[in-house]
């Protein structure tokens, strides 16, 4: 796929995110290594790269994606193989929204998990 192609299909996908998730929050994306990264209401919950939609997964939401079948997202990283917890979308979210907010929640639920984590603890004093 070209890279005008792959940048359309990014931004189809994106609007059909937004579009879809509308009443759980804003859906915003940033330009990442050719891909985009996904927000709801400013927390990250999918990527969109190759042309394919990548939601966040953690160790609470790994068995539903593995009970579907959803491969982890994997790269070449300095010529060898890594991966990042993101699992590849179902084929139905791109036809069927009520599918999209299923998957996209797993994904908002793994990202504001995440998000918690990092924040840093506030000392009394």
């Amino acid at each position: 796929m070209s890279t005008a192609k792959q940048k359309e299909r990014h931004a189809e996908i994106v609007d059909w995110v937004a579009e879809c998730l509308e009443p759980l929050g804003i859906v915003t994306s940033r330009a990442m290594m050719g891909g985009q990264t996904l927000y709801c209401d400013g927390v990250v919950f999918a990527i969109v790269t190759g042309g394919e939609l990548w939601f966040k997964a953690d160790a609470e939401t790994d068995h539903e994606w593995d009970s579907a079948g959803r491969n982890r997202f994997t790269y070449d990283r300095d010529g060898k193989p890594a991966s990042m917890n993101y699992r590849l979308a179902p084929d139905d979210v791109y036809d069927y929204p009520e599918e999209m907010m299923r998957w996209a929640e797993l994904g908002l639920v793994a990202g504001r998990r995440a998000a918690a984590k990092k924040k840093p603890k506030k000392e009394n004093g």
